[in-house]
């Protein structure tokens, strides 16, 4: 079935409503299971705060594995942010979507190609940020030039790159995911209004690879949340050695 998006102008400019209400709802689940989780503190973690200290060791392997933890240990609370929230944020469209008007207003907004390419450019800037905090802007920019500086247009083109796969790979992975659960739903919404009876053996055989594939779907999702945080510490690396 075809959907449209919730589109508003502002000043101009196009907004998608859907995709800004299900950001700020993904947002709100990481705020309220973090405060919950850290509620009340204990020697012996349990619960929630036994997942939230989970995830701090998870990111810290990552950075650990990227660079020293004297320079790496500033990222953990943008690691935690960014795996939680991109996580949450590719499972809000699995259960569920919710289209009013023929626009479709509840889903993962990692499926918006606008979400993801903005979190991934605001990632390369900020990458680019550091490393001029960290390393000064005339020995960041010496970073452009080695080993030759000819190379200087690739290393240009390849920040626009970095920030095109980032996104794209996040966006790619969630919507094809989104888009296969729709097509399995309408064929088992299909079989409930077939008649003989053959449309209840096939809505049944509809949701065997529905429940395969959502269950995938949660998997990937996890994998995805995993491979963008773990790549943002390798371009905060790569951004603040002194080798890059």
């Amino acid at each position: 079935m075809e959907h449209g998006q919730p589109l508003y102008e502002v000043f101009g400019l196009y907004f998608n409503a859907s995709s800004i209400l299900m950001s700020f709802i993904s947002a709100l689940i990481v705020f309220v299971v973090c405060i919950l989780a850290t509620r009340t503190l204990a020697l012996r973690p349990k619960g929630l705060q036994l997942f939230l200290e989970w995830i701090f060791d998870l990111v810290k392997n990552m950075i650990g594995s990227t660079m020293d933890w004297k320079t790496g240990g500033r990222f953990l609370t943008l690691g935690v942010t960014l795996i939680m929230y991109i996580f949450v944020a590719n499972m809000l469209g699995l259960p569920f979507s919710v289209s009013v008007d023929h626009n479709l207003w509840w889903k993962s907004p990692t499926a918006d190609p606008v979400i993801t390419l903005t979190m991934a450019a605001m990632i390369v800037i900020l990458s680019h940020y550091y490393g001029v905090k960290l390393l000064g802007p005339k020995e960041y920019s010496k970073g452009f030039l080695k080993p030759l500086p000819f190379l200087l247009p690739l290393k240009i083109i390849e920040e626009f790159a970095n920030t095109l796969t980032l996104g794209l790979r996040l966006y790619g992975n969630i919507f094809a995911g989104e888009i296969l659960l729709g097509m399995l739903a309408v064929l088992g919404a299909t079989g409930f209004e077939a008649s003989f009876g053959t449309g209840i053996l096939q809505s049944f055989f509809a949701s065997i690879p529905m429940l395969i594939w959502q269950g995938f779907s949660i998997f990937v999702g996890a994998i995805q949340a995993f491979i963008f945080t773990m790549l943002t510490m390798v371009y905060m690396a790569h951004k603040v050695s002194h080798d890059h």
